[in-house]
């Protein structure tokens, strides 16, 4: 009895083994096309950390269908093709309902894709005012919005400074800066700096391009974080491998 539970024990780790293996391999055929995405994109990143999700590996090769792929991209970083490049410090993917032939994740001779494919990164405000082109423009979160501040001169005679909270949405795949509730800092009510105000206001309407990212990825949502602007993306049936990537 002790020698067949002996046996059993030393089978069942074996597969585990086994199992861990082939995932490992797997993992490393799928980073490889990844970072051959980015680079077709013409960004960069460090070297993708892959990860298939649920066990037991082997049961979904068998199927060819896939939980979860992870995907993180460190250090990405892409250009938006108006002189501003957006840089993250990890671009966090997750790809659900995956479908795969065995060459694929063999030798990556296959077709890869995702029925749902999200992300999620963050951007410094810095880098979101530079690429409004607006000179002395800083951004920050307060209270969960984002609040802006720059310098209006009035008929070239004053300087004031101006604060208001800037409004983010997404409009066609790109990020929309709007400003509302603009005040001059210490300028006592005068209806003509008003006036300048409000004209400069309507002027203060941005769009900012996103960059092409892996996976056809798209902005989504937007959330304000004190050390930046989180982004969420997505995309549906994506190719993550293969001839369609």
């Amino acid at each position: 009895m002790i020698v067949v539970l002996t046996l059993l024990l030393l089978l069942f780790l074996g597969v585990v083994v086994i199992d861990r293996i082939g995932s490992s391999y797997a993992e490393g055929v799928l980073a490889e096309k990844v970072s051959q995405q980015v680079a077709d994109q013409g960004a960069t990143s460090g070297t993708p950390e892959v990860e298939i999700a649920g066990v037991p590996f082997l049961t979904q090769v068998l199927a060819g269908k896939y939980q979860e792929i992870r995907i993180s991209l460190p250090d990405f970083s892409a250009p938006t093709g108006t002189d501003v490049t957006v840089r993250m410090d990890s671009l966090d993917i997750r790809a659900t309902d995956v479908s795969a032939p065995l060459s694929a994740l063999r030798d990556g001779t296959g077709d890869v894709r995702a029925e749902t494919v999200t992300g999620t990164g963050t951007i410094d405000y810095d880098v979101i005012a530079d690429a409004t082109g607006q000179p002395g423009l800083t951004l920050a979160e307060k209270d969960g919005r984002v609040v802006g501040t720059a310098e209006l001169k009035i008929s070239g005679l004053q300087t004031v400074e101006l604060a208001g909270t800037a409004d983010l949405s997404v409009a066609k795949g790109k990020v929309q800066v709007r400003f509302s509730d603009v005040t001059a800092k210490d300028v006592a009510p005068n209806p003509f700096v008003q006036g300048q105000i409000d004209s400069y206001v309507k002027r203060m309407t941005f769009t900012v391009d996103v960059p092409d990212l892996p996976m056809n990825l798209q902005v989504q949502e937007l959330t304000p974080l004190p050390e930046g602007l989180r982004v969420t993306f997505g995309a549906s049936d994506v190719a993550l491998a293969g001839a369609g990537a």
